[in-house]
């Protein structure tokens, strides 16, 4: 790939600069600058933006800083800095709309069945507020409606994954032969093929449960971005704006 291109460069330094302050500062971190559900007591207008640069383990940064540089770097030197930056935050923040729109169906769900089944809203509110849950609530909804619901309150989303995701989409259908290897399934898979499986799968784990890649991993923030990305893609094509560099 060369030498690291600007924005990648200061982006791969703010993500591990923030990973080590998390370490030094603990929990305070992630509860300042990790993407809170609006009505939990934690959330802040800006986690939309700094959820972008915090991650869960040294896999997960590990993970997204190689893709952010293996695919982000050709999308820079192609497009200049500013519209690979306008890129990669628009994306970031399409993904967190999303990610935030599913949590208020579930949230919303798990609400409704409990009020309909004869408790106070706002004695639900003070419960979940407190970082607490009846036990009795699950005799009153489908188990998955108030799993769903008590995750979309307390789980905090963190990390680079749906901007990347928005910059898979973007590598894919500027380089769509590009040929990809997974570690686990060593043989070459064209960019056109392995990009829009990976996001079906994520897709199919946000709906059905079922953790393809691990539990605890926010799919739809992954199948945000991935949407996000293929709009501003669609967009500038149809508009001939990929041959404008903005810097």
């Amino acid at each position: 790939m060369g030498r690291l291109t600007d924005a990648i460069k200061h982006l791969l330094i703010i993500n591990v600069l923030l990973f080590i302050a998390t370490y030094l500062f603990g929990d305070q971190m992630y509860e300042w600058l990790s993407l809170w559900f609006p009505k939990n007591g934690n959330f802040g207008f800006w986690q939309m933006v700094s959820h972008m640069f915090m991650h869960g383990g040294l896999t997960h940064i590990a993970f997204n800083m190689y893709a952010l540089w293996a695919f982000g770097t050709p999308l820079e030197r192609m497009w200049g800095r500013n519209k690979f930056l306008f890129f990669y935050f628009s994306a970031g923040l399409g993904a967190a709309l999303i990610h935030t729109g599913v949590n208020y169906y579930h949230f919303s769900e798990g609400i409704e069945a409990l009020v309909n089944s004869g408790i106070a809203k706002n004695e639900i509110m003070e419960i979940i507020s407190g970082g607490q849950y009846s036990p009795a609530w699950y005799d009153l909804a489908p188990k998955s409606t108030i799993d769903n619901f008590l995750s979309a309150y307390n789980t905090p989303a963190v990390g680079a994954s749906g901007a990347i995701y928005g910059i898979l989409v973007a590598f894919g259908m500027s380089y769509p032969n590009s040929e990809l290897f997974l570690i686990f399934l060593p043989i070459p898979i064209k960019a056109k093929i392995f990009i829009p499986v990976l996001i079906a799968l994520d897709l199919f784990s946000g709906v059905t449960g079922y953790g393809i890649f691990g539990q605890g991993i926010a799919h739809f923030a992954h199948v945000g971005g991935a949407v996000a990305g293929f709009i501003m893609m669609w967009y500038w094509k149809k508009n001939q704006f990929n041959d404008k560099r903005w810097n």
